[in-house]
Order: C-alpha cells, then sequence, then structure tokens
C-alpha cells in the first residue's frame, strides 16, 4: 500500500513540475509576442500566483501570466520582512561577475583570503582614490578586493582611456596604484574589459563610484573603510546561506 502511496505521489509530482514548466513557457512565448526584443534568461513562478518572475543578466521584473502586463520594483514579504526580490538579484550580481571571471579584474589579494568584495572603481574619483590608499587595512583584515573600472565619464574620456591604459599596462597593480594617487598613465591600447564591466556596472544600476559588491553579492555605494566593510561582511556570513554563485574563486 505505501508503494502505491508514493508512486502516485511521485507521478502527481512529475505532472506538476510539467505543468509549471508548461506555464512559463507559456508566458515566455506571450512575452516574445509582445516584446519581440525581449530575450530573458529564465522565466519561473513567483510566490505570487498568477505572477512570473523574469530574470535578464543581472535585472528581474515580474510578469502576467498572459505576457501582457509588466511589474518592476520589489516584491516584500510582508510578515517575514524579506526583500524576495533583492535576494534573487544578489545571486544574479554574483552569477554576472562569475561569468566575467576573476582573469578579467585587477585584484589585490591578502596573505589569507576570509572575504572578498568587488570594487567598481573611477581612476579619477576622489573616494575611489580614498578607498585604494587604504588597500593595506582592506588586506589586514583578510579581504580580497576585485576591482572593475567603471569610469563615470563613459566611454571615449579621459578616466575610460586612464582605466584602458591601467589595464594594457604590464604590471597591472602598480600601474592602477599609481593613477589612484594621480599620476597620468602612459596611453596604451590593448584587449581589455573596460566597456563589459562599465556596462556591468550600469546593469548592477551604479549611479556612483567607488560601489562595492559583497560576496554575498549586495550592493553597498560609496566608500566603507575596512573596519566598517568587515563587520558587514561577518553579519552577512552569519546572516545568510551562500548564495548560488560562488563568490570566491
Amino acid at each position: 500500500m505505501k508503494r502505491i502511496v508514493s508512486a502516485a505521489l511521485l507521478g502527481l509530482g512529475w505532472m506538476l513540475s510539467g505543468a509549471v514548466q508548461a506555464d512559463a513557457k507559456a508566458v515566455e512565448e506571450a512575452l516574445k509576442q509582445n516584446l519581440p526584443t525581449l530575450k530573458p534568461d529564465s522565466v519561473q513562478p513567483s510566490p505570487i500566483p498568477g505572477l512570473y518572475e523574469v530574470m535578464m543578466g543581472a535585472k528581474l521584473f515580474y510578469v502576467s501570466e498572459d505576457g501582457r502586463y509588466l511589474i518592476q520594483g520589489s516584491m516584500v514579504d510582508v510578515k517575514d520582512r524579506k526583500d524576495l526580490t533583492e535576494a534573487k538579484l544578489a545571486g544574479a550580481r554574483l552569477t554576472s561577475l562569475d561569468k566575467m571571471g576573476v582573469g578579467q579584474m585587477i585584484v589585490f589579494k591578502p596573505k589569507a583570503t576570509k572575504h572578498v568584495a568587488y570594487v567598481f572603481t573611477d581612476i579619477d574619483c576622489g573616494y575611489c582614490r580614498k578607498l585604494h590608499s587604504e588597500i593595506d587595512q582592506y588586506l589586514a583584515q583578510g579581504i580580497e578586493i576585485r576591482y572593475l573600472f567603471f569610469p563615470r565619464s563613459g566611454p571615449n574620456t579621459e578616466s575610460y582611456f586612464k582605466a584602458v591604459s591601467v589595464w594594457c599596462a604590464k604590471d597591472r597593480n602598480a600601474a592602477f596604484t599609481k593613477a589612484k594617487k594621480g599620476d597620468t598613465p602612459d596611453r596604451k591600447d590593448c584587449d581589455n574589459p573596460v566597456d563589459e564591466q562599465l556596462a556591468l556596472g550600469n546593469a548592477f544600476g551604479a549611479n556612483g563610484t567607488p560601489m562595492i559588491i559583497t560576496e554575498k553579492g549586495d550592493i553597498l555605494p560609496g566608500y566603507v573603510p575596512a573596519a566598517q566593510l568587515v563587520k558587514i561582511m561577518e553579519q552577512q556570513a552569519a546572516d545568510q546561506p551562500e548564495p548560488q554563485a560562488a563568490a570566491k574563486k
């Protein structure tokens, strides 16, 4: 009897799973009809019946099951006091950073890495320079700093060319530090990730620098001292489970 019940429940599970997948596929098809240029990475049911999560890179929005109504904003579980949208976005940010790869970043490593922070930076930003002037303090706290370029003035500007030149230098870390002290790097050009990093920062909603992404995928806008940053990251480690995308490599 138990075997019969178990088999029935298993069959029901497969049926429900297939129905969910079919519904998500129908939503995706409806989206294509209404917004043919939209190319979602995934479409999944949201916690609200009849509303679906649509993920595109590091962006998340919600759509009705007929694909007609699109909603942008945060979904909050009032009972549990949890921002469900931000939790999803945090994982998406880490996935995007993971896809870019640490080899496309300028990395300052401590002797023993306890935490990882991604920092979108502008060579000419005052608070970005302040942060890097204290790099030894971050390293002393065991925080590995992974820099990505975000020249706020945009492509083909002085700050942009400085970022490219630093990337193309023989010793990127040394060139980066010199540029942060105000030295203008010798103009160089080569294959570089600056445009990709600028686009990623925009996708994350950057409107200033420095912008710090923690190893949990949360955004900390602006300069955060090393002692404060390590406290934030330790608290996050205690409060939250590891997101799907790995923060440390």
